[in-house]
């Protein structure tokens, strides 16, 4: 009999503890909350923006003011030059309905225009904001106008846009907001050079050159260096309202500062130059090449949109 009550025993203890095994406790059941936050913990931990970097972007984006949004704008060295060339932002003008860009832009900031058709401007005085003097325009001839890239294709190259795709550099380039209608040689002075290597001969337009370069920058996300963040702050620091500029609004440029009409190449004289390309027309900073030169008559072909200036920048 004693025997017979040990093994009921048994039995109903080895079945007590099958049962606990069967029947989950709370500890141990699985919830969704429970497997969401098992999956979030699996997951790497994402870079966190540092609160001050977070509120500077939050003021740059609210504010049109150009020393807010310089705050913004990452900070980097200049990456080499490798691999540049005009090419790589476009074959030229870009053209939309029959009308490039150059036009686009001579249209805005010339004055007192006549035309050859609804796009194709064929004469105008500029009021040049890079160095405060009129300058008369004429297509076909030797004129002393360029469309210059405010933010130059080669820096915008060595500061990220060497990563860009074709589409984004091609718009770039064709961007009125980093167009400006300007005086040839000092386009040619300036070259590829930031803020901190160049700025307009007229100082009243400084605030406004910088301005416009940094918001060419921010739109497209090219970072600046430690030196140009200086020199564009120094500038703004005369001008902390300056505002960003809109593309399509029209370039103000002090009057009171322009002076009498320049006078322009008489015509091509003596033999010029003969240039490869356009690439080793610049490395021999005969870039721009305007008709009625010399180095232009030896260079025709160089001048692929046929506007009377080859190898713009």
């Amino acid at each position: 009999m004693r025997n017979v009550v040990i093994a009921v025993l048994l039995v109903a203890a080895v079945a007590t503890a099958g049962c606990a095994d069967a029947t989950p406790t709370s500890a141990s059941a699985p919830t969704p909350a429970g497997d969401h936050a098992a999956k979030q913990a699996r997951r790497p931990a994402r870079a966190k923006r540092h609160p001050h970097v977070a509120a500077r972007v939050a003021r740059a984006r609210a504010s049109g003011s150009a020393a807010v949004a310089l705050t913004a704008l990452p900070v980097k060295g200049r990456a080499p030059k490798t691999g540049y060339s005009r090419e790589e932002f476009g074959d030229g003008w870009l053209s939309v309905r029959g009308c490039d860009t150059r036009d686009r832009i001579l249209n805005r900031d010339l004055r007192h225009k006549a035309f050859l058709d609804d796009c194709r401007v064929e004469s105008g005085t500029l009021a040049d904001p890079y160095t405060a003097t009129r300058i008369t325009y004429e297509r076909g001839g030797a004129s002393e106008v360029d469309i210059d890239h405010v933010v130059a294709l080669s820096d915008a190259w060595q500061k990220g846009a060497q990563r860009w795709g074709r589409t984004r550099r091609v718009a770039f380039a064709n961007d009125p907001l980093n167009l400006l209608a300007v005086d040839a040689g000092a386009n040619r002075a300036k070259g590829d050079g930031d803020a901190a290597i160049w700025l307009p001969a007229n100082k009243r337009f400084r605030c406004a050159y910088v301005a416009r370069q940094v918001a060419v920058k921010r739109k497209y996300r090219v970072w600046i260096t430690r030196g140009e963040r200086g020199a564009i702050a120094r500038v703004l620091g005369g001008c902390p309202g300056q505002p960003l500029p809109r593309a399509g609004a029209r370039v103000k440029v002090p009057t009171t500062t322009i002076s009498a009409p320049r006078h322009h190449y008489s015509g091509a004289t003596g033999a010029g130059h003969v240039y490869a390309n356009c690439d080793a027309a610049r490395a021999a900073g005969a870039a721009p090449i305007m008709r009625g030169t010399p180095d232009y008559a030896a260079n025709p072909k160089l001048d692929r949109d046929r506007d009377g200036v080859a190898c713009e920048s």
